[in-house]
C-alpha cells in the first residue's frame, strides 16, 4: 500500500470514525506527511492506529488523538500556541499549518534537534522550539491562545492556566495509568474557567510532572 492510500485510510478508518468532521483539520491531516516524523525503523507504522515509541520512553500520540485534540483546541492563523512536549514534531507541524506562530518545548534536546530538521525540510518556519523542563510551567510572562500539553500530568499546575489569553484553550490529558481523561479547558474570564471532557486514554507522563498529595491518617 502506499502512503497516500494509507494517509486517506487513517482519515477515512480511525479520524472520521471518533468524530473528527473538522474540514479544515481533515484537509491537513492529509496534506502533512506522518512518516516524515517517523524514524526509519517505524515508517510503516507511521499511519497505525498504535503508539509509535520515539525514546526516552516517549511516544507519539495514536493518529486519532492528535486529531481529536487538533478539533477540541480549533486553531485560528491569529493563535499564538505553546506546546508542551515537542516529541516528533508532527503535532508541531499541524499546529503550525493551522496557526499563526508555535513555541514548543521539549525537555530532550535530541528531540528538539531532530523537529528542527524535519520542520525546515517540510518550509515549515513559524515555529519557534526551546529545550527545557516544561512540567511546572512555561513562557514567564507571556499568554497564549492555546496550549497542547502533548504528555500526560497527574494533575495540571495552576500556572498553566494563568498562561492562557481569555477565551484561549488547553489541552491536557489528566490521571495516572491505565486510566486517564483528555480534558479541554477555556478561559472565560479572568478567573474562570470552563472544563469539558473528550475521552478516556492513556499516554506517558511529562518528566517531573507534579504528583498529588497524599494524606496519611
Amino acid at each position: 500500500m502506499g502512503l497516500e492510500q494509507a494517509r486517506f485510510n487513517m482519515i477515512e478508518q480511525q479520524i472520521r470514525p471518533w468524530d473528527v468532521l473538522d474540514q479544515d483539520i481533515l484537509d491537513m491531516l492529509l496534506e502533512v506527511p506522518r512518516e516524515r516524523f517517523v524514524d526509519d525503523a517505524h515508517k510503516g507504522l507511521a499511519y497505525a492506529d498504535t503508539a509509535i515509541t520515539l525514546g526516552h520512553d516517549q511516544v507519539m500520540m495514536h493518529p486519532k488523538i492528535e486529531a481529536r485534540m487538533l478539533q477540541a483546541l480549533q486553531p485560528h492563523h491569529t493563535d499564538k500556541v505553546l506546546e508542551i512536549g515537542t516529541g516528533s514534531g508532527y503535532v508541531t507541524a499541524l499546529l503550525a499549518r493551522l496557526a499563526h506562530h508555535v513555541q514548543s518545548v521539549d525537555i530532550y534536546a535530541d528531540f528538539t534537534a531532530q523537529a528542527q530538521k524535519r520542520l525546515h525540510a517540510l518550509a515549515i518556519d513559524n515555529v519557534t522550539l526551546e529545550t527545557g523542563d516544561a512540567a511546572q510551567g512555561w513562557g514567564e510572562n507571556q499568554l497564549f491562545d492555546i496550549i497542547a500539553i502533548t504528555g500526560s500530568l497527574p494533575v495540571l499546575p495552576e500556572v498553566f492556566k494563568q498562561r492562557l489569553n481569555r477565551g484561549g484553550r488547553l489541552f491536557v490529558i489528566l490521571g495516572t495509568s491505565p486510566v486517564m481523561e483528555a480534558v479541554l479547558l477555556r478561559r472565560v474570564g479572568n478567573s474562570g474557567w470552563s472544563r469539558e471532557a473528550l475521552f478516556e486514554t492513556d499516554l506517558p507522563p511529562l518528566l517531573n510532572a507534579s504528583t498529588p498529595s497524599t494524606f496519611i491518617f
